[in-house]
């Protein structure tokens, strides 16, 4: 974890300097050895506000990947063919958070034998899917699906992709953080 010194603005790990310095605090979190994670489970603002209550993971944006259009925008993305996920970009630190402990949470959070839906979303942009930013993460994505698999916990096949991480668009920035400035929770329904 980085001390206060290390941090730009004031030295805290506020999403206020985050955001101010977003690009800055990104770079200086993966020199400091912090690693990327990748995940698309639905409705982005619910998966985000899980995800930013886990210990160790001091960066989170949402935004749109998988797809084949550059720069989309929400709208775009909502209409179906741009072929991108909502999805949620995080920085944790592993010596606080593994990645293993993270794609559980993944796992937990959704359901992941649901085909481009989850609760009352429905569409490609809602599929689940795991987007890995090397090897590691990959294998260790398809052991835990593998391992999930075969516990049959879900009577259901897994429909999850999990595929290379490719370019991250962020999303418009009412969506960023947007539990936290609405004042709400629960508007997305996560979990089956």
């Amino acid at each position: 974890m980085l001390s206060k010194g290390e941090l730009p603005g004031d030295g805290t790990l506020s999403q206020e300097n985050l955001l101010r310095d977003g690009v800055l605090l990104k770079e200086e979190l993966l020199s400091k050895g912090y690693e990327k994670a990748t995940f698309a489970a639905g409705c982005f603002w619910g998966v985000e506000a899980v995800f930013r209550k886990v210990q160790g993971v001091d960066f989170t944006q949402v935004g749109y990947t998988g797809g084949n259009k550059e720069n989309p925008t929400y709208k775009e993305v909502c209409m179906g063919n741009t072929g991108h996920a909502e999805a949620v970009e995080l920085l944790f630190d592993p010596s606080i958070v593994s990645y293993d402990k993270l794609l559980e949470l993944f796992w937990e959070l959704h359901d992941p034998t649901s085909l481009n839906k989850q609760g009352p979303d429905v569409g490609t942009q809602y599929r689940s899917a795991i987007f890995y930013h090397n090897e590691e993460q990959k294998n260790k994505a398809m052991s835990s699906k593998k391992e999930l698999e075969l516990s049959h916990r879900f009577k259901k096949p897994i429909v999850t992709q999990i595929m290379p991480a490719g370019p991250f668009y962020r999303a418009e920035e009412y969506h960023q953080q947007y539990f936290e400035k609405t004042g709400t929770e629960g508007g997305c329904i996560l979990k089956y």
